[in-house]
C-alpha cells in the first residue's frame, strides 16, 4: 500500500470502549477503521467550525467593544418596542 499521503493513528483505550465501538461497527456494517475515521473527522470538523464561529477578527472585536463602551442612544422604535414589551409582561 502506498502511504504517501497517509499516516497512522494508534489509540490505546479501555476494553469496554473497544467493545462498544465494535458493537457499533457491526450494527453499521463498517470496519473499525472506517467508523473511527468517519466519527473522528466529523467531530473534528464540528470543533473547528465551533471555534471558527467564535473567533472575532480584530476589527470585529474592536467594533463590539466600542459598542459596549459607547452604546447607541435608543431611538423611537426601540422606546416603542420596550413599552410594548413592558405592557405584555406580567409583573
Amino acid at each position: 500500500m502506498d502511504t504517501g499521503n497517509h499516516t497512522r493513528l494508534d489509540v490505546l483505550l479501555p476494553r469496554a470502549q473497544k467493545k462498544l465501538i465494535e458493537q457499533a461497527t457491526v450494527l453499521l456494517g463498517q470496519s473499525i477503521s472506517a467508523f473511527s475515521v468517519a466519527t473522528l473527522t466529523r467531530e473534528a470538523e464540528e470543533v473547528v467550525e465551533r471555534f471558527r464561529l467564535l473567533h472575532l477578527s480584530n476589527r470585529d472585536r474592536d467594533l463590539f467593544l466600542n459598542a459596549l463602551d459607547s452604546p447607541p442612544k435608543p431611538n423611537a422604535r426601540l422606546h416603542k418596542a420596550s413599552s410594548r414589551h413592558s405592557k405584555s409582561v406580567v409583573q
